[in-house]
């Protein structure tokens, strides 16, 4: 599935670093497509997320977030601080 958007600001910084991003990029996360639509998760589900997260490089989670909401797979409520502070590092 291809989204075509011209920039996309991850809302993390003072003055935006826009990434463009014309297609949905895929982190070796394809199995978290299942979720989409989803709001709430398991423990289980949620532990699924943080084993992507914490297997990329800082620089990626960003790009991860954006990819994970252009595939509306919603990241679990439980990791957004944690999110949150490896965007800011």
């Amino acid at each position: 599935m291809d989204y075509e958007l011209d920039t996309v600001c991850c809302g993390q910084h003072e003055v935006c670093e826009k990434l463009q991003l014309d297609e949905v990029e895929y982190y070796e996360d394809e199995e978290l497509d299942r979720f989409r639509g989803r709001t709430s998760y398991s423990e289980e589900e949620i532990e699924e997320f943080r084993e992507v997260l914490y297997t990329m490089r800082t620089d990626e989670v960003a790009g991860w977030v954006r990819s994970l909401e252009l595939r509306q797979v919603n990241l679990p409520d439980e990791m957004k601080d944690e999110v949150r502070l490896l965007i800011s590092c």
